[in-house]
Parts: structure tokens; C-alpha cells; sequence
């Protein structure tokens, strides 16, 4: 029998988290983050991270668990989250898996069965000096000829996963090959929705109050402490902008505008990539939304969906 699984996706800023809590505390259930950035301590305000209130609420899984110089991948986070959800089931409790790294959860889901192709240092050099030569922009274009999958989930500017993803290309691996044709879990999947012009002022809205809470201090904060601006965690929205501004590498308006849009352009590769999966229940929010209501709707479904099982 399939182990049951809850998910909760959705792009940036349309409440995943509050609704997450919210269905855990009434059917007993433990979350399980999704995103791939609320793994990294001292990373809080940047990545929109629950308030300690919040996290105290409820059992919360892959929240703070590495410093911000660790490296995460995808392949750790199935790993680790496929045994968590073992755990909570045996445990009598519902997990629910809650986040927006699409790849994170569609390789959980699907169970994704990763390439080991080695790497090749000779390709790689060429690679790094095609994207020196010619820009990261242009690195991207190549990948997507021959992986448009992989070229999907990663920024254009994320130049060492970019050059990972032509080795694994050319040596004959891609993720989207040997996968499951759907859910490997018996798993219930919403997916929260809005308009997007409203999405867009939520956004911004968001990075306006990420800014006011100490953005920039956290970043600041981060630096002084030897993560360097290179490190994984600091190539994310918010952090890579704002440690551009800090260590002179443009001004403090550029950095907050660059933000916004990249979070905005995120917001739409995350709705491309969820799109692609047939089996998720789509709840459109309204403005403003009533979570309310939303989680309404949620537990209704989630007991129908308990009852047929």
C-alpha cells in the first residue's frame, strides 16, 4: 500500500506556509519544507522562513538544519525527506509536504532516479570559459538544446549548476529521464493559485517588508561571518542581489529592483514547472484571500480523499 503524502505548492508569496500550519494542527500532521532554501540557519528573513512561533506550532521537518555554506541538492533532499516521510507515517502522524522548489517535490513525488555520470574537468573548463566569453545567458541557451528540463529549474545565472547539467547532458544523464509516470505516494496535491497582477504586488510587497525587517543586515551579517557571496545559499533571490550592493558591485536601488524582478520571473518558471503536473488540485486565491476559507476547502477535500482510501 502507498504511503499517504499531502502537498502544498504553489509559487512565492500566496500563503503555502500559513495553510500548511493551519491543516497540520487539525489532522495531526508534521510538515515537511519544501523549499530549498529554509534548510540554512541564519538565513531567515531572505527566504521568507516561518517565525520561531510558527515552527513551534507544529513539527517541522528540513527547516534549519545546515549552516550557509553547505551545499543541498535535490538528491539530498529526496533522500532525507523520503525517509522523514516513512517516520511520520509509522509514527501514526500525516506529513505534509509544504514548498515551492518544484524540482524538490516533483523528485519526491516521482521519485526521480538522478544521474552519476562523473565529471569531466576538461569539459567543464570548456564550459566556464564559453560562459566567460560570452555570458551566462548564453551558457543557459546551450543547455536548454539539449536539456530544456534542466534549463527550466535553473537560473541562467547559476553558472556552476549550469556547467553540472551539460556534463551530466553529455555523458548521457538527464533528471528527467527514468522517473515515474506519476506519484510513487497515495498523495493529495493543492496547489494555490491567484491573478497574476496581484501575485506580482504581493511580491513586491513581500521584498518591501523583507527589506524593512533587515535584509541587508542579515546579508551583512552573513559576510562578516565568512560565507562568501559564491556559496550556494548566497547565489538565492534577496541574497545575491543584496550581497552584489554590499560587497560595490551596484547600488542599493538596483539591487532592490533586481530582487523584485527576479522574484517575479521565479514566480512564473514555478507556475510553468507545477503546470506540468496533471494531479494537482488547483485552489484559486482571491483578493485579498481568505485562507480561511482556502483551508476550509483543504481539510474537506483531505477527508474525502482519507474516507475513499
Amino acid at each position: 500500500m502507498k504511503e499517504k503524502l499531502v502537498v502544498i505548492l504553489g509559487p512565492t508569496a500566496t500563503g503555502k506556509s500559513h495553510c500548511g500550519i493551519e491543516l497540520a494542527k487539525r489532522f495531526r500532521g508534521e510538515i515537511i519544507s519544501g523549499d530549498s532554501m529554509l534548510v540554512y540557519r541564519h538565513m531567515d528573513i531572505g527566504t521568507a522562513k516561518p517565525t520561531p512561533e510558527e515552527l513551534a506550532s507544529v513539527p517541522h521537518h528540513l527547516v534549519d538544519i545546515l549552516p550557509p555554506d553547505a551545499d543541498f541538492s535535490v538528491v539530498d533532499f529526496r533522500e532525507r525527506a523520503a525517509a522523514l516521510l516513512a517516520d511520520i507515517t509509522a509514527r501514526g502522524r500525516l506529513p505534509i509536504l509544504v514548498g515551492g522548489t518544484g524540482l524538490y517535490i516533483k523528485a519526491l513525488l516521482e521519485d526521480y532516479r538522478f544521474s552519476t555520470v562523473d565529471s569531466d574537468p576538461a569539459l567543464r573548463h570548456h564550459w566556464e570559459t564559453y560562459a566567460a566569453e560570452h555570458g551566462p545567458e548564453a551558457l543557459h541557451e546551450e543547455l536548454r538544446r539539449v536539456d530544456p528540463e534542466a534549463a527550466a529549474r535553473l537560473h541562467p545565472h547559476d553558472v556552476r549548476r549550469v556547467v553540472r547539467a551539460l556534463e551530466t547532458a553529455a555523458g548521457g544523464g538527464s533528471v528527467s529521464r527514468d522517473r515515474a509516470p506519476g506519484p510513487v505516494y497515495d498523495a493529495l496535491v493543492f496547489g494555490l493559485t491567484m491573478d497574476r497582477d496581484y501575485l506580482y504586488e504581493r511580491i513586491d510587497a513581500r521584498v518591501d517588508g523583507m527589506l524593512a525587517a533587515g535584509l541587508e543586515d542579515e546579508v551583512r551579517r552573513l559576510l562578516e561571518a565568512g560565507v562568501r557571496p559564491d556559496c550556494l545559499s548566497m547565489k538565492s533571490l534577496g541574497y545575491r542581489q543584496m550581497a552584489a550592493y554590499l560587497t560595490g558591485h551596484c547600488g542599493y536601488e538596483t539591487a532592490v529592483e533586481e530582487i523584485k524582478k527576479g522574484t517575479r520571473h521565479f514566480a512564473k518558471r514555478q507556475l510553468t514547472w507545477y503546470r506540468r503536473m496533471p494531479y494537482v488540485h488547483w485552489l484559486h486565491l482571491d483578493r485579498p484571500p481568505n485562507y480561511e476559507q482556502c483551508v476550509t476547502t483543504m481539510a474537506a477535500l483531505l477527508v474525502e480523499w482519507m474516507e475513499k482510501s
